[in-house]
């Protein structure tokens, strides 16, 4: 058996891979984010008065690098990290194979409150994501609430979009599914911030992704203490709209 088990507790490695850019320094990244949008941070902050807890469903076919960096990187931000099923029993089989651990199945999930939900992308999981009913009835409690959406990858269009959640929002989506979006005015960027909701493209963009999560949930600072350690380049955050 060549499979591979991944815990969610497991201190992983990862390297963002990404292209150093060349900028002046006149300031430091996370500045430069606050600077250009001050108020980004403060609609998801507002309502976080203790250590938020972050919902995080997974399927069959997940995409396991989206779904494990989310985790990792909340994690290493002090948040309180729930990884719940969908399927049948906790293990989950990603979309590369790698079998994933949850923390829960997700129909025990339903009588809790979580700051943030955050999908991850990967097909089908994002498919299988859409079709729990028990996972499209928390999402609806949870939107009623006004709290903040994240998803990434195919999880935008194939969750979200389907479900009604996008209408008038600016997002972003996988470039297979970024075309089915009803705004297209920034597709094309890595990340995406509009109001309370976070989307995101796919695995390269995962890292920054998790990262914009810390930061509206804890605010700036924290998001420097988390990425710094990670050696993330300094203009990561430019990509972030």
């Amino acid at each position: 058996d060549n499979s591979m088990v991944v815990t969610v507790s497991l201190r992983l490695p990862f390297q963002s891979g990404l292209r150093q850019i060349q900028r002046p320094r006149h300031s430091t990244a996370i500045r430069r984010v606050c600077n250009r949008t001050p108020r980004k941070y403060a609609i998801i902050m507002a309502s976080a008065s203790k250590t938020p807890s972050v919902l995080i469903p997974i399927a069959n076919g997940s995409e396991e690098m989206e779904a494990i960096i989310i985790a990792d990187v909340l994690r290493r931000a002090e948040a309180q990290v729930t990884l719940a099923s969908v399927e049948e029993t906790t293990q989950v089989t990603c979309s590369r194979g790698v079998n994933i651990v949850a923390d829960k199945l997700i129909g025990e999930c339903a009588e809790e409150q979580f700051e943030l939900i955050a999908l991850p992308g990967g097909m089908p999981g994002a498919q299988n994501l859409a079709d729990s009913e028990m996972l499209s009835s928390i999402l609806k409690k949870h939107q009623a609430s006004d709290k903040p959406l994240a998803a990434i990858c195919a999880a935008p269009q194939v969750v979200l979009n389907t479900q009604g959640y996008l209408e008038g929002r600016h997002a972003t989506a996988h470039p297979a599914f970024s075309d089915k979006l009803g705004n297209q005015e920034r597709v094309s960027d890595r990340v995406v911030i509009d109001g309370n909701l976070i989307t995101s493209r796919g695995p390269g963009t995962a890292m920054e992704f998790a990262l914009t999560i810390v930061g509206s949930l804890f605010g700036p600072e924290k998001m420097k203490q988390v990425a710094g350690p990670m050696v993330m380049h300094s203009d990561w955050d430019t990509f972030v709209a």
